[in-house]
């Protein structure tokens, strides 16, 4: 995303004007000892702008200037960012289902050896019944030497006979357990059929919109992909100078909590590494991927995409956002960056992008949400 530029934000009784650059959050993320650290020096001058690229020619009748152009690489990359949760959705869903189903088999496995136990346990009680009890109680009385003897025979047939009846019943228990293992085995196999169509239906429109931007883009000429990055920049400046002027950093200044600091570490080290959809690094990454990975290595465990994040972790209002919280972006959630002060964050941007620091009001907040609430 190149330096991020800070607009002047209204702090009232504690500082003036404060500008956020990119160079100075990523010197300062960079130091030993984040704890109580700024972000953004107070009163730091803003960064200087970088050279304008020279100017694209201008457009002939009927065709798209170039900030159409930007605007539908944009929208495309959005797209495929949407259809990448999709993805890795369905992907995580088939690997729970696919654990499943083998604890499944032990289970059946398990099931049928328990019953094979049983019947020859029910069979041997059986036949020792049969032997003992085949003459009527009152024959057996005349013929035993002591009616004692009678008596306590008596006793341990019926326990004999509970003993076979508790068999029986934990044995039509085991089946019905079977019967109930082998119709969620049918079940989760069909889920994992249908999360392998999703999946693919989904990879094939990442395939498409991300192929779709890049012919766009190749298109342009030399002078045009540096305009191209310059209006990228331009547009989350001017996104995040309203942001900061609406006053939504007025009463921000929670501070990390220790797993915070360690996921905001982990995530600012893995700055420019690229963009890639549906992976988790260690060399690459896309949005998600980034930030699950980032809690991970601080010792929690959270949903794999950005939308699963939104919808299961527990949102908190940005003037309460502190460094490690999420940012979901845009109405469908298809983005995340992580906050790490001063009114940045970190984030995998795009295809064709590396993991950077940038504003974050740069694009659309939809929530916040805490990973270690």
């Amino acid at each position: 995303m190149g330096t991020v530029k800070r607009a002047s934000s209204r702090r009232q009784g504690r500082q003036g004007a404060s500008a956020l650059t990119l160079l100075c959050a990523m010197a300062i993320l960079a130091a030993p000892g984040l704890a109580g650290t700024a972000y953004a020096a107070p009163g730091a001058p803003p960064a200087p702008t970088a050279p304008a690229a020279p100017a694209a020619p201008a457009p002939g009748p009927g065709a798209k200037s170039l900030e159409q152009v930007r605007k539908e690489i944009e929208d495309l990359y959005r797209q495929a960012g949407a259809a990448t949760d999709a993805y890795n959705l369905a992907e995580g869903e088939t690997k729970a289902q696919s654990e499943r189903i083998v604890q499944i088999a032990n289970l059946v496995v398990a099931g049928q050896d328990r019953i094979s136990s049983l019947k020859d346990r029910a069979g041997a009680a059986a036949r020792a019944q049969y032997r003992s009890g085949g003459l009527p109680p009152g024959a057996r009385l005349a013929l035993s030497e002591s009616p004692a003897d009678y008596l306590d025979g008596t006793g341990r047939l019926r326990q004999g006979e509970k003993a076979t009846t508790d068999l029986l019943s934990e044995l039509n228990r085991t089946q019905t357990d079977l019967e109930r293992y082998a119709k969620e085995a049918g079940a989760l196999w069909q889920k994992m059929e249908d999360n392998r169509a999703k999946k693919e239906a989904a990879k094939k429109e990442i395939e498409e919109k991300i192929k779709a931007a890049e012919a766009l883009e190749n298109r342009l000429e030399a002078e045009e992909k540096a305009r191209l990055i310059q209006l990228e920049q331009e547009a989350q400046y001017k996104a995040q100078t309203a942001w900061l002027s609406s006053g939504a950093m007025k009463d921000v200044g929670g501070a990390a909590t220790d797993a915070g600091k360690r996921a905001v570490q982990w995530a600012t080290a893995q700055m420019g590494k690229p963009y890639v959809w549906g992976a988790t690094g260690p060399d690459s990454f896309d949005c998600s991927g980034l930030t699950s990975q980032a809690w991970l290595a601080a010792g929690r465990g959270i949903p794999r995409t950005s939308q699963e994040q939104l919808r299961l972790l527990p949102k908190v209002a940005v003037k309460d956002m502190r460094p490690g919280d999420l940012i979901i972006y845009f109405d469908d959630a298809s983005h995340v960056g992580m906050y790490v002060g001063d009114g940045a964050m970190v984030h995998a941007p795009r295809p064709g992008r590396t993991v950077t620091m940038a504003g974050a009001g740069s694009m659309p907040i939809k929530a916040v949400v805490r990973p270690d609430a």
